[in-house]
């Protein structure tokens, strides 16, 4: 889970998350919504794959990038578990 709030600590990953909701997109396709550097991009990209937030898919010449739901369920779950007893200790 480390990796996962490291990963969406940042605006524009989180950004790049909120493209990928509607469909999968290539890096290309994610580079035109922003003023940035390809290379910019990847980087953010390769964060987002190590958090596991998202997955790489290669299809023919090009590689979309999808949402990983599992780990978003993780950390909702973990967050409501926290809620959860904040709110029975509160009782």
């Amino acid at each position: 889970m480390k990796e996962a709030f490291k990963a969406l600590s940042d605006p524009t990953r989180r950004q790049i998350l909120d493209l990928l909701k509607d469909r999968d997109l290539t890096a290309g396709e994610i580079s035109e919504h922003f003023n940035m550097s390809k290379p910019s991009i990847s980087q953010h990209l390769k964060i987002l794959r190590q958090a596991q937030l998202v997955f790489d898919n290669k299809k023919g010449q090009f590689v979309y990038y999808t949402l990983n739901t599992t780990v978003f369920q993780e950390l909702v779950g973990w967050a409501m578990d926290f809620i959860k007893k904040g709110e029975s200790e509160n009782e």
